[in-house]
């Protein structure tokens, strides 16, 4: 009697996840004819930028927008796209950033600071106002003619610092011991697991890229607001603009408004009446009115975006899949109408096998004398260096995480916490003393620790091969600069890891002139999926992600999902850069 009730409320269920996909495709379909209306631009407009909207690198499939017909948010191209369209399109007056937060990575805010620098080229204003104004998002509105800040308000400048997180303590008092192997003197990744505290050699590391960082935004802001960069640097030394009046007379900002005033101004500038509405109109809505993509054209530039962790097989939306970009590299290996491809990273990197994969397409592509340059976003470091190593040119912003080049891996021991803390024990009959090796239910033995040691070793004498034959040096002259350490883009190109400085659409300029055409159209990947496709992949893991958002921030997020990684670790092989870090 009971599997007959089972068996009922399984065929019970499986109707009604049925007729639930059945009513969100129609749905769908009848979202998307209602959306068609073409959205108008109208006179006098004025462009919005909300800086603490996140701008990813690509658009991620929101199937839930053609229910609601509402504009999501346009990728990191298309942003600079329209940026550039709107300073030339006569229905624009002008661009109105919201100056609040700004959760973009610095390269991504590089990339739209030179987008905004270049708008004004043709003589239109950009106002930026926030009612508190972070660091992060003052760096990118210092590029307007004027900012404000509610007079109440708050504004901050106080230099940069970084923090890490170490799980160590945790993980002896429940008894989990991590065996761990690494190459490289810098390899930072598994230190939250082996210390309490950054090694010298990571502080070494760190204190360098992170002053790199913090010297280039100062490098502009003095640039943008005519102030003296050590003049800047002190005046966070000493927390001296601990109120926005403060920051007025120190000349950062240029007054104090409420937003009634600031609307007032807006008007002033496009020659509205008091009483009459602003046309404001956001990035998305501004996409929906004008195609940015290019001219048409047979020939096509490929945009090719890695973004998150790189793993073996079918990743996720938010990871880069070996299976996944296997596919995607291998049709535009065979389509000739792709001229040259524009791959875009953003990846702290991950499984090294599944690097070398990717690694591997992207040399087939060049071997057809297609061209394969490298756009690196806020982090193209380990693995996600790996699959750059062998492009035709490498191009990265100053701010951009990169290098890390070095392997690790980590076999948890859990046969303690098992016994003493839940009472489990394991007993195992094998044909050999290795079959079950690696074992996270059982200590390595000396000959094991070796073995697995010598494969960290060898897979990081690949890595430093492979960047050797990419970049023209000596495999000695890699070592000396890999050993895991991380750099900045600027300090990238000195040692010759990186080619030249440049965000994304320089980047794709390159890409067309080494491809020897004029005329193009972009064409992104991995091609969004439909609607359909969207909920049939993902609606069971998009409903438990939703409930954990709703429970816990993303920082507790993160927390969670590297102590859960640490259980999932089976002696996989990884390139990938320092643990999870966060800049204030």
């Amino acid at each position: 009697m009971k599997s007959f009730f089972k068996t009922v409320l399984a065929v019970l269920l499986a109707l009604f996840v049925f007729f639930g996909l059945i009513f969100l495709l129609f749905a769908g379909i009848a979202g998307a004819l209602m959306s068609t209306e073409q959205v108008q631009v109208e006179k006098k407009s004025v462009l919005v930028i909300d800086l603490s909207e996140q701008i990813m690198e690509r658009k991620m499939d929101d199937p839930f927008a053609e229910l609601t017909g509402e504009a999501t948010a346009p990728d990191l191209y298309t942003t600079i796209r329209l940026i550039k369209h709107a300073s030339a399109d006569s229905l624009v007056k002008g661009i109105y950033i919201i100056a609040k937060d700004n959760p973009n990575g610095f390269a991504t805010s590089q990339d739209l600071r030179r987008a905004l620098l270049d708008f004004k080229k043709n003589g239109k204003f950009i106002v930026a106002y926030g009612d508190y104004i972070s660091q992060k998002a003052y760096h990118v509105a210092s590029v307007a003619d004027k900012i404000y800040c509610h007079p109440m308000g708050m504004f901050e400048w106080q230099g940069m610092s970084v923090e890490y997180v170490f799980f160590k303590g945790l993980i002896d008092r429940l008894e989990v011991k991590p065996q761990i192997f690494y190459a490289g003197k810098y390899k930072s990744a598994t230190e939250p697991f082996r210390e309490t505290a950054m090694t010298p050699a990571n502080k070494e590391q760190t204190s360098e890229w992170l002053n790199g960082i913090y010297g280039k935004m100062v490098e502009d802001v003095s640039s943008s607001r005519k102030l003296n960069k050590d003049s800047l640097r002190l005046l966070a030394q000493i927390f001296a603009l601990d109120k926005p009046e403060k920051a007025v007379k120190a000349g950062l900002i240029d007054g104090l408004k409420y937003d009634d005033e600031l609307r007032d101004e807006i008007r002033k500038r496009v020659n509205l009446g008091k009483q009459e509405s602003i046309n404001f109109i956001k990035l998305g809505k501004y996409a929906s009115a004008n195609n940015v993509s290019g001219a048409y054209s047979s020939n096509k530039v490929a945009l090719v975006v890695a973004e998150g962790s790189i793993v073996y097989g079918k990743g996720s939306p938010d990871e880069v899949g070996s299976d996944d970009y296997i596919s995607v590299l291998r049709k535009l290996r065979n389509d000739d109408g792709i001229k040259a491809v524009v791959l875009r990273i953003n990846s702290p990197g991950g499984s090294s096998l599944a690097s070398e994969i990717i690694w591997r397409e992207i040399e087939l592509i060049r071997k057809t004398g297609k061209k394969v340059v490298v756009s690196m976003g806020d982090v193209a470091a380990s693995g996600g260096y790996y699959i750059a190593c062998n492009a035709d040119r490498i191009m990265a912003q100053p701010n951009t995480i990169t290098g890390s080049i070095g392997v690790f891996s980590v076999v948890p021991d859990l046969s303690s916490f098992m016994k003493n803390k839940l009472g489990v024990t394991f007993d195992r009959v094998q044909t050999g003393p290795y079959a079950d090796m690696p074992s996270v239910t059982r200590s390595l033995n000396s000959a094991e620790q070796q073995f697995i040691q010598q494969q960290v070793d060898q897979i990081y004498y690949d890595f430093k091969k492979r960047v050797a034959d990419g970049r023209k040096k000596s495999v000695e002259y890699i070592d000396s600069i890999a050993q895991g350490r991380v750099w900045t883009g600027q300090k990238a190109l000195e040692i010759g890891l990186v080619d030249e400085l440049g965000g994304l659409e320089e980047a794709i300029g390159v890409a067309a002139k080494l491809a020897g055409i004029k005329e193009y159209k972009i064409k992104m990947y991995p091609e969004p999926k439909s609607f359909i496709e969207y909920i049939l992949e993902n609606y069971e893991g998009e409903f438990a992600s939703i409930a954990l958002d709703q429970t816990l921030n993303k920082e507790e997020i993160k927390l969670l999902k590297q102590i859960g990684d640490l259980k999932n670790e089976k002696g996989e092989i990884k390139a990938r850069m320092p643990f999870e870090f966060k800049i204030k």
